[in-house]
């Protein structure tokens, strides 16, 4: 099952501080939607109100047509899967996949057995004992095997280390691929998980900057590297993001889509014409780097 989630004019107040203005979106389901922005951005807050823990101040929240606030059926199919902190925690890994399991209708227990093994969790072993690392694989193993049809992840990954975060990558491809669901990454490693977005939505001071493919987005910069006196030339009054220079060789990167005769150009004058990061995007859209 895959499901659609609709933001219409929302709004969130926290007394006189607006932590949402006014978002409108939908986020379609069957893709993986990356959520990036700075630190207190609003992120969470909006996720928070997608799964429900919170109702916005003003506008609608929608799951497949339905409100999902105080809605128990949808809310049912949503997994918002955050960095917990464990402590209180005294039960093995293996009671907390079988709690899961019974309120969880799509959850898969051998799946969540499978993935304790790619991340070398030791089921048996009481959560509370277990390194930051390991908690947040723990987390990142519930909110795969559940499959729920809207699956969030909060930066609940940010306390692996880097070879289990790319295992984490590798199983969410692979697991989407095979059992289509709606997924939102909210992330601040941004140039390590750009390719696992099908669409990326910006937020920056509790607004929506932009919500489009990533395809679509990465294709508004260009880098452009070729020796220095031909780039230098080629991009000038262009807006330049950033540059770097080796030796006679210079590589600049400028935010603006090259027309077909720029795209000519560069090639008669023998420069290498490439995408921008993502990263290197959103830097300049927000104004600062994560």
């Amino acid at each position: 099952m895959t499901l659609d989630i609709q933001l219409k004019n929302i709004s969130l107040r926290f007394g006189k501080f607006d932590a949402l203005k006014d978002i409108s979106l939908t986020m379609e389901g069957g893709k993986i939607h990356g959520l990036i922005g700075r630190n207190g951005a609003g992120k969470t807050s909006l996720l928070s109100l997608i799964a429900a823990f919170r109702e916005a101040s003003e506008g609608q929240v929608e799951i497949g047509g339905d409100p999902v606030f105080e809605n128990p059926e949808r809310m049912q199919q949503v997994a918002f899967v955050y960095e917990k902190n464990y402590t209180d925690e005294y039960d093995p890994f293996s009671s907390l996949i079988e709690f899961a399991a019974r309120y969880r209708p799509n959850f898969d227990e051998k799946y969540a057995e499978h993935l304790s093994k790619r991340f070398n969790l030791p089921i048996d072993k009481p959560v509370y004992k277990f390194s930051k690392g390991m908690q947040s694989a723990a987390s990142v193993i519930l909110g795969l095997a559940s499959r729920a049809p809207i699956t969030i992840f909060d930066e609940a990954y940010i306390g692996m280390d880097a070879p289990n975060r790319q295992v984490f990558y590798e199983e969410l491809l692979s697991d989407q691929a095979e059992h289509p669901r709606t997924i939102i990454l909210s992330t601040h490693l941004v140039s390590e998980m750009d390719y696992l977005f099908d669409r990326v939505a910006i937020i920056d001071k509790g607004r929506l900057l932009l919500h489009e493919d990533a395809d679509v987005l990465t294709a508004r910069g260009a880098s452009i590297t070729g020796t220095a006196e031909a780039v230098e030339q080629f991009t000038a009054g262009m807006n330049i993001l950033n540059e770097q220079k080796l030796g006679g060789v210079k590589s600049v990167m400028v935010y603006g889509e090259l027309d077909e005769q720029q795209l000519l150009t560069a090639h008669k004058q023998g420069l290498e014409i490439g995408p921008v990061p993502l990263q290197d995007l959103f830097i300049h859209l927000t104004g600062e780097a994560v």
